[in-house]
């Protein structure tokens, strides 16, 4: 019977499976495919470069005695590497190379690595000389689903992260974009999906990471020169969670190999969670090609926790800690701050701190103290209802007029002064300032703001409209 590729490398799998660790016979034997068989040479797909590197520096000695097996002595093995097409070609790029080792396959015994015996990687969470291979998932088991209270303002990322965590790599949202201002939870949502995970699938490797020490490990490993093993790491990874994407801002190596490790992860079916406190059309200093794979999957925003979610969060903190409050200083606390749930919390603990240390009863002065002493040096953000309201007065015009289509001149201003405005005050995107602003786009906004710097500086009066909105809005 005449061998064919698939059949010639289908003998070479069964031998090299034998005598390697099931772990690196999955990551790196498993994604080859045999092309064609040219004689004694035989042509199989590789999908990178430095997958074809790895191989050659690791195994070409397995693979040397595999090939001959089959083909014999003069058994030759070329590589086919298919790059993922960038920039809109219409056929991924392809490269082939010879395998290094091509022209001195001879029928002679040589050293086959032994099973569970193959290159140790190189992981940059473990200190060096102290020996651990176990990749630890770097998880917070106290944020989960659990703890992360539903509501209006959160409801698409909490779902869209639930649906993640129950088909990880198997659903459109991928990457899963989670992005919003500070303090509104994006980090315990990124854990909690992570969590969940692990729970459902403890086989997977799950690991979190924040972009500042992706930064620092990716430098580190140049200094080393293991910048692969640092690739390869992550590569293997089922599950890979990076918070605040947004720091990669400027950093063009650390973009460039986070380009190489989303490609190879998402071609391979894992999963990817990334959070953010902008959209991916705000990010600035990130390349194009980077921002354009953030919107492959779904992009999901966190809002600002409206009044019922407020109090929710209020008295589910106050029953994890075993605490009563009465339902009056609940309503009092939900009420007057707004900004974003750490200071929430943080303003819970504080009058938990007061009354338990001063043998105090929590009462409203209590409370009224405590808030007043709490958001005295924080700065307090208004909503961009708000802002439309105030502006809307100011002109002598309702809200239903500002956000009109009309071109007249005065309401066009007045609009671009609250878009202005809730871009200064708000950590709202411009997409979202845009989308309660009229339904308008993110460019509209970009432009008003650009206006309203331009005008303040060549027109008095305007100038006038600038400086009595900012009293009005910072009383």
């Amino acid at each position: 019977m005449s061998k064919t590729a698939e059949t010639v490398w289908s003998n070479c799998l069964s031998f090299i499976e034998d005598n390697i660790s099931t772990q690196a016979y999955k990551t790196w034997f498993e994604p080859i495919k045999a092309v064609k068989l040219n004689d004694n040479a035989l042509s199989i797909q590789v999908p990178s470069k430095f997958f074809y590197e790895w191989l050659e520096e690791h195994y070409v000695k397995l693979l040397k005695v595999a090939l001959t097996k089959e083909l014999g002595a003069k058994a030759k093995l070329v590589y086919i590497i298919k790059m993922e097409n960038t920039y809109g070609n219409k056929q991924p790029f392809t490269e082939k190379i010879p395998s290094s080792n091509r022209s001195q396959m001879k029928d002679q015994e040589v050293d086959v690595p032994l099973k569970n015996k193959s290159p140790e990687l190189k992981n940059p969470f473990v200190i060096p000389g102290i020996r651990n291979v176990k990749i630890e998932s770097q998880l917070n088991p106290n944020y989960s689903f659990d703890n992360f209270l539903e509501g209006e303002s959160n409801r698409l990322a909490r779902s869209a992260g639930y649906a993640v965590a129950n088909k990880p790599g198997g659903t459109s949202f991928n990457p899963l974009l989670i992005f919003g201002g500070v303090g509104l939870g994006k980090t315990h949502l990124a854990h909690a999906i992570g969590v969940e995970i692990k729970e459902k699938y403890p086989e997977k490797t799950v690991l979190y990471i924040s972009a500042e020490k992706f930064t620092q490990q990716y430098i580190e490993s140049v200094k080393k020169n293991n910048r692969n093993d640092f690739i390869h790491f992550y590569q293997i990874m089922d599950v890979l969670i990076v918070d605040d994407i947004q720091l990669l801002s400027g950093k063009a190596g650390t973009q460039d190999v986070f380009f190489h490790i989303f490609n190879h992860l998402h071609q391979n079916g894992k999963q990817v969670i990334l959070t953010s406190d902008k959209a991916p059309v705000d990010m600035i200093d990130i390349e194009q090609r980077l921002l354009s794979r953030f919107k492959w999957g779904l992009s999901a925003e966190l809002n600002h926790p409206d009044y019922d979610t407020r109090v929710a969060i209020i008295k589910n903190k106050l029953y994890r800690d075993g605490v009563e409050m009465p339902e009056d200083i609940v309503e009092f606390l939900a009420n007057n701050i707004k900004t974003n749930i750490r200071e929430l919390e943080g303003a819970i603990i504080s009058l938990i701190a007061h009354s338990s240390f001063n043998k105090r009863e929590i009462t409203i002065d209590l409370a009224k103290k405590i808030v007043d002493n709490y958001v005295k040096y924080t700065k307090r953000e208004v909503s961009i209802d708000y802002i439309q309201k105030i502006v809307s007065d100011y002109f002598q015009m309702d809200v239903d007029t500002l956000q009109s289509k009309t071109r007249k001149r005065h309401i066009v201003q007045a609009r671009q002064l609250a878009m202005f405005f809730a871009k200064k005050f708000t950590k709202a995107s411009l997409a979202s300032i845009g989308s309660q602003i009229g339904q308008r786009d993110h460019a509209t906004v970009l432009h008003a703001c650009k206006t309203v710097d331009n005008l303040s500086s060549t027109d008095k009066q305007f100038k006038k409209y600038v400086d009595d909105l900012n009293k009005k809005l910072t009383l």
